[in-house]
């Protein structure tokens, strides 16, 4: 069964740092797309940033200059470095990843700032 495997949430005071990992589970398939989104409470889930073919990047307005992707499209893998976090950023952070008409979540890991 393909699953995606988060890990790295937590809570931070405001100005701190985390750093999220997601890896793909039971497939030889690479996905092209992989990305994270969030759901704060009361809000839709939104875009934080995408990385495609492990290389090009695309990021929420709200994050830019504060979050970094990156991954290892040949591992499954993808990794979001927060950094300067706000209360704003608090929220469920969901590992995202798309191959061809399949798209895959992962289970969600809770990012708290507190300020």
């Amino acid at each position: 069964q393909v699953q995606l495997v988060e890990s790295g949430g937590g809570l931070v005071q405001a100005g701190g740092s985390l750093r999220l990992s997601c890896v793909a589970t039971g497939t030889i398939f690479r996905f092209n797309v992989m990305g994270w989104y969030r759901k704060a409470p009361g809000a839709q889930r939104e875009l934080v940033a995408t990385i495609t073919s492990g290389t090009s990047t695309n990021y929420a307005d709200s994050v830019k200059g504060r979050f970094t992707i990156s991954g290892d499209s040949a591992k499954n893998t993808v990794y979001l470095q927060m950094n300067s976090l706000k209360p704003e950023d608090t929220a469920v952070y969901y590992c995202n990843a798309k191959l061809n008409g399949i798209n895959l979540w992962g289970q969600g890991t809770q990012v708290t700032v507190s300020s």
